[in-house]
């Protein structure tokens, strides 16, 4: 199946945190090797996998030094064809981070261009002179705080850097630097990968003139997936990133995936409004295969929250075929977040139910099928480089990246078994949730994803059909799925008190699936968290699903 991407569900894996099978505190790729077993016991239909290349890990390897080299912490090349062939042996695609918007200060790239500028590199990176004060070339603000602009004595200029100052972002407007990103890409086709997960896909573009970005309207609330503490989100991000002329490198680079078919791309895309631009990434042919954005990954929950950005999406010209997540490695888990701590298990299940039912391709995280909670990571043990500045108020991503817990009765959760401490801690209360404990227990988080993911692929209009949405009360989300020869009713009670709604004409009750609605009287009867699943008479009765 070429579009195996569309409608599946693709499991999140942190490398550093998966599974350390050396003994050094860190995870590495023979440790996802060895638990791929458990990924593909979810049901799910790929993995991608956070960046594994050489770095100096200043951003935990989304600073790239190499390309087209295994970073020594993760293993060696061979480990990763390993990996790639154990999975597909498995059934299981794999998809890789490709870090296209900057690199590594330490990259080959930037060394030479830094060096002087008359070099044959020296237009690959976005380089500007002071103002006549000294001061940088514009406004432009690093997401990780602080100007975008770092000075290169060298050149006696400024670069840029979207991010950390050791991350100079590269000029993609020059055709040589897009040649080259995009061979980088071709060597790990040819390897055998199944597509790319791009980081920060939007960002690849600067305009030209540098002209400085406008101020945020007062009163137009927190940028989506920057936290209210810091001054990124005081401006209209308009200038610095999501220029026109990005659509043309989205063109070129998928002419490049068309000549692999089966693979596909994912962009991770943070924008002013990132449903709009990720729609407008996906929303022709030529371009993207599939988009994802950051509005479903803030504090902002609720039934109108996620039916507006659902909605939003399907408006956009072109209805390309989008990608959502509730958490990942960049964001407080959702259960926490959402959550506040209340719902246990009820909760987690319904964000794993209510993920996978939406019309997109789903994006679990790992630990999200065990309910994991944000980790409290205290000062002292905080590694990211994001979160210290901002300390307190904001605490970074640590949180959400500890180490998974394999088992409950050993003090590093069976991550490691090595002498080696976990390079961030494994919290007590994730131990009690570890794999170990949930494997055998037919009510925990972890075998209701299995159960729901199973029953979900007997049910086609669930995994490529269209939506339409059910008016229902707050906290109710409530749609259609339209399909394969069948429409399915979804009902999510977002809320922790039991609520009801209305039952459309003709609705008999699916089985099999684990959601505890009922239909009771022409009403739709859900528990707190709870969820109901029927099929709409007229509709194909051989799928049952159970």
């Amino acid at each position: 199946m070429t579009e195996w991407w569309r409608g599946g569900v693709i499991y999140q894996i942190y490398p550093r945190s998966f599974r350390d099978s050396d003994g050094d505190g860190i995870g590495d790729l023979r440790g996802i090797a060895e638990k791929l077993d458990h990924v593909a016991g979810l049901g799910v239909d790929g993995i991608w996998l956070c960046p594994f290349f050489k770095s100096p890990m200043k951003d935990f390897g989304y600073d790239v030094e190499d390309y087209r080299a295994v970073d020594p912490m993760f293993g060696t090349l061979e480990d990763f064809d390993q990996l790639l062939a154990r999975a597909h042996d498995l059934g299981l695609r794999v998809i890789i981070d490709m870090v296209l918007s900057h690199t590594s200060d330490l990259h080959p790239w930037f060394l030479e261009s830094r060096e002087s500028r008359d070099n044959p590199r020296a237009d690959w990176y976005v380089w500007a002179d002071a103002r006549p004060d000294g001061t940088p070339p514009n406004n432009w603000l690093s997401v990780f705080g602080g100007s975008a602009w770092a000075w290169e004595p060298r050149r006696n200029q400024y670069y840029l850097h979207n991010f950390l100052t050791s991350q100079p972002d590269l000029n993609l407007h020059d055709g040589q630097v897009q040649d080259a990103v995009l061979d980088a890409c071709r060597f790990w086709l040819d390897r055998g990968v199944d597509g790319f997960r791009l980081d920060t896909a939007n960002f690849y573009m600067h305009d030209p003139e540098l002209r400085d970005n406008p101020p945020r309207p007062s009163g137009s609330g927190a940028l989506e997936g920057v936290a209210s503490v810091n001054p990124y989100g005081m401006q209209r991000h308009v200038y610095d990133k999501s220029r026109p002329e990005n659509l043309e490198f989205l063109r070129r680079l998928r002419a490049l995936m068309d000549r692999y078919p089966g693979t596909m791309t994912v962009a991770e895309v943070h924008d002013d409004d990132s449903t709009m631009r990720s729609a407008e990434y996906v929303g022709s042919p030529d371009l993207l295969h599939t988009a994802y954005g950051f509005t479903l990954l803030t504090e902002r929950f609720g039934a109108g929250v996620i039916r507006g950005a659902l909605e939003s999406f399907e408006r956009q010209p072109g209805r390309g075929w989008p990608a959502w997540a509730f958490g990942n490695h960049d964001v407080i888990r959702p259960v926490t977040r959402w959550g506040r701590g209340d719902g246990g298990d009820a909760f987690a299940k319904l964000l794993v139910a209510l993920l996978c039912s939406v019309r997109g391709t789903a994006f679990l995280y790992e630990g999200e099928e065990l309910g994991l909670p944000e980790a409290d990571v205290p000062y002292e043990r905080i590694r990211d480089p994001y979160g210290l500045p901002f300390y307190p108020r904001y605490k970074g991503r640590d949180g959400c990246r500890t180490p998974m817990p394999w088992r409950h009765d050993h003090p590093a959760g069976g991550f490691t078994d090595g002498t080696a401490e976990p390079w961030l801690p494994v919290p007590e209360e994730h131990l009690r949730r570890a794999v170990s404990v949930q494997d055998g227990d037919p009510g925990s988080v972890l075998n209701f994803t299995r159960g729901f993911l199973r029953w979900r692929r007997e049910h086609p209009a669930l995994v490529t059909g269209d939506i339409r949405f059910i008016d229902a009360p707050e906290p109710v989300i409530a749609f259609v799925r339209s399909g394969g020869g069948e429409e399915v009713l979804a009902a999510f009670n977002l809320g922790g008190e039991p609520a009801a709604l209305e039952a459309p004409g003709g609705v008999e009750a699916l089985s099999g699936h684990g959601p505890t609605g009922t239909l009771d009287g022409g009403r739709i009867r859900l528990p707190g968290y709870g969820a109901f699943l029927g099929r709409l008479s007229g509709t194909d009765n051989k799928t049952t699903g159970g």
